[in-house]
């Protein structure tokens, strides 16, 4: 690690996971650093995104493993569990609020100065802070972050009142447990409360303007987890896009674009995010924005403008806490002369909390196909894993993909706690290692990692038969 120039100092607009890692790393590499941040420590991932939403979702999560028992033995006579709504989101907010206080506390201990408020770039290396109506000019920057994250989309026609129509930073302010909640929008966002709710008790209908939820995602798993939301008694309504959304007398009338009127007592809109970058001086400065508002950025979170880098949501790189993260770090150790590595998106491994679970790393088959590589595959279901019987998991699979000479290419897990289980087929496409390596690695028996042995094993196999 080398150390900077004694007094050289680093501003950082944004305190979520790009802005306060980027400050960490800053701060170890001897630069004098100040974070701007307007709404609290970790950002809207910490305070109304990731660490919310997720803490609901492993709320939900405890209801689906609940719905297992009678095939395990297991008999209640006190009827199904009931949800206390008003508790769960006074729990959820009151973790997001702890988290935000750790976080703020860490960046104290190593030294890192915080100021609260509005930044705004005068130049590349002016920054002005506005808040409670004042203007406060900071010390000149001699690097300068750029990591405000975005919001969520809304549509002209469904503007949110935070009681009825909703977007998922609003969710947690609801005291009672929607008796009919309309989701608009089927990607990951719509996809993880949807399925929440639906565990939590709601009566759920997913409006999807997509032939199937997910679009984006591996088909086989999406294909499954839509048939998992009906069977649990979602309605799941494919090619159907919504044009508006109003209040009625007790609840909500979503109107879909060919005049269909859906009925709801709320309507959840997950329509995607809008970086956070309007009215920050970017492109007064010099910072190029795609036609979207995102942050143009290289390989190392560079702007167009030298000394300015951004990382995270506003950069429309790779929406994930840990890229942001991965960003930020990447940042600072580029403009502080560390030893740096340029962002490897084909490593990253992303996951969608949705029960089950869905994570993915390298890449995808699709993208294979697309890009006319050679590759074999192969798929091995989840019921078939003993320890997967042991514990009722009866949906799921293991799908792995390698160049016909061996090399793991990426993987898809549709299981429980995917997101752990997709590591170590991470750790394989990120070193390079073949279905051989993987194949005669021990798993313990039973496990669930033991699918993703036993599918290099047929991979393995497969390659081989190639040779010959």
């Amino acid at each position: 690690m080398r150390a900077v120039r004694e007094g050289q100092h680093v501003v950082v607009l944004g305190g979520g996971p790009g802005g306060y890692e980027a400050a960490l790393v800053a701060r170890r590499l001897g630069a004098r650093v100040t974070v701007v941040e307007k709404q609290g420590l970790g950002g809207a991932a910490v305070l109304t995104d990731v660490v919310p939403s997720k803490t609901l979702i492993a709320t939900a999560e405890w209801l689906t493993i609940a719905e297992r028992a009678p095939d395990l033995g297991i008999r209640s006579g006190a009827g199904p569990a009931q949800v206390d709504l008003s508790a769960v989101n006074t729990r959820v907010l009151a973790l997001a609020a702890a988290q935000s206080a750790d976080i703020r506390a860490r960046l104290e201990r190593e030294g890192v100065e915080i100021v609260t408020g509005a930044g705004r770039l005068e130049s590349k290396s002016r920054v002005v802070v506005s808040h409670d109506g004042r203007d406060v000019a900071l010390d000149e920057a001699d690097t300068v972050l750029v990591a405000t994250g975005a919001t969520p989309r809304t549509l002209p026609t469904a503007v949110p009142d935070g009681e009825r129509i909703l977007t998922w930073t609003q969710l947690y302010q609801l005291d009672a447990l929607p008796e009919r909640l309309i989701v608009v929008g089927s990607g990951v966002t719509g996809a993880e409360f949807a399925g929440a709710y639906r565990a939590l008790g709601s009566e759920v209908v997913l409006v999807s303007s997509r032939d199937r939820v997910l679009p984006g995602e591996d088909e086989d798993a999406a294909e499954l987890l839509e048939g998992v939301f009906r069977s649990r008694g979602m309605e799941v309504m494919s090619r159907s896009r919504a044009a508006s959304a109003e209040r009625t007398a007790d609840g909500v009338a979503v109107t879909l674009a060919d005049g269909r009127v859906v009925e709801g007592s709320h309507v959840l809109i997950a329509v995607g995010a809008v970086p956070s970058t309007s009215g920050l001086g970017l492109e007064e400065v010099g910072v190029a924005l795609t036609p979207s508002g995102h942050v143009v950025v290289d390989k190392v979170s560079r702007t167009t403008v030298r000394g300015v880098y951004a990382a995270g949501d506003c950069t429309g790189v790779l929406p994930l806490a840990s890229v942001a993260a991965q960003q930020g770090r990447i940042a600072m150790a580029h403009a502080l002369g560390d030893a740096v590595e340029p962002l490897r998106l084909g490593t990253v491994a992303a996951n969608i909390f949705t029960a089950p679970e869905i994570a993915t790393v390298g890449y995808s088959e699709k993208q294979l196909q697309e890009q006319g590589l050679r590759y074999v595959t192969t798929t091995l279901p989840l019921a078939r894993n003993p320890r997967a019987k042991m514990l009722g998991m009866r949906d799921g699979f293991v799908k792995l993909f390698a160049h016909p000479q061996g090399t793991v290419r990426g993987g898809v897990v549709v299981a429980p706690r995917a997101s752990e289980l997709i590591f170590p087929i991470t750790l394989a496409v990120a070193n390079r290692l073949t279905v051989h390596d993987v194949a005669s690695a021990f798993t313990v028996y039973p496990s669930l990692s033991g699918s993703i042995g036993e599918g290099a094993r047929v991979l393995h196999g497969q390659v081989r038969g190639q040779d010959g």
